[in-house]
């Protein structure tokens, strides 16, 4: 598995842009974990899915990550996310605030092959005023003034996400988690690690096709059971809440999370 993983963690390499589910949908940490050990990839840009938690956290405690994209970074129920918190304070990282239909209006931009996305909401936000990067036009198709919001093409380097299972065919199974195929659809490479491969087609069987990504839009997949671990996996197993209770307690102080690192250098659960 290890050498598996290797190989996925090599395309990530410094600058790129990279997109990263959010905590409940698939979050790749046997891959994070590769790739904060093999340290060779920085200034990297992290585009949350639409928010991010303690794979993004790690990332910045390794010294990975230049820029976040996100609508939020957190540990849910184990509090906040102490290296981000302390990165964005110290200016470690730079921060591009969002909001989550931003962040899908940018992907699915991206995935039409088109500039842009238009959204209103965002109009006379704090987040809005920024993002030089959103433009605000009149609607042209409108008589009257009617401004709105461009949402540019987010076009991640590379999307990583964790499933289930995947086919011999490279067909990767997502089931209702349709924002990791935004994710890929949107990105130039996808990395897949999952649970376990099967011998049936799934894109052939009526009960898993709806729910599958087709491998026209997966670049490479490695086998790493419990690999979202400490998070949990849609029914397959639940979040270790213990660990990443732990993990928040560790990681705030540098030292502190030095030394969680250290200790849990495997890339997947007991």
């Amino acid at each position: 598995m290890q050498d598996d993983l290797d190989r996925l963690a090599a395309y990530v390499i410094s600058g790129m842009r990279v997109a990263v589910p959010v905590d409940y949908g698939g979050v790749p940490m046997a891959l994070t974990r590769r790739l904060i050990a093999r340290g060779g990839a920085r200034d990297l840009h992290l585009i949350c899915v639409p928010t991010g938690g303690l794979q993004v956290d790690m990332l910045i405690g390794a010294g990975l990550v230049a820029t976040v994209e996100t609508s939020a970074v957190s540990l849910g129920e184990a509090g906040g996310a102490p290296r981000f918190n302390d990165a964005v304070r110290s200016g470690e990282v730079r921060m591009l605030d969002a909001t989550c239909p931003a962040i899908h209006a940018g992907l699915l931009a991206a995935q039409k092959a088109v500039p842009f996305m238009p959204m209103r909401g965002l109009l006379g936000s704090d987040v809005q005023a920024y993002r030089e990067d959103w433009k605000v036009i009149d609607n042209p198709l409108a008589e009257d003034a009617d401004p709105i919001v461009l949402i540019p093409a987010i076009h991640p380097d590379v999307a990583v996400f964790h499933a289930p299972m995947a086919d011999r065919a490279g067909n990767v199974w997502i089931g209702r988690r349709r924002e990791l195929a935004a994710m890929a659809y949107a990105a130039r490479t996808a990395l897949v690690t999952v649970e376990r491969i099967v011998e049936t087609d799934l894109m052939a069987d009526e009960t898993t096709a709806a729910g599958t990504l087709p491998a026209l839009y997966v670049t490479d997949i490695a086998q790493a059971e419990r690999g979202a671990w400490p998070h949990g996996l849609w029914g397959t197993y639940d979040p270790d809440s213990a660990e990443l209770r732990r993990y928040a307690a560790a990681a705030k102080t540098a030292a502190g999370f030095a030394e969680y690192m250290a200790e849990t250098k495997s890339e997947t659960a007991p």
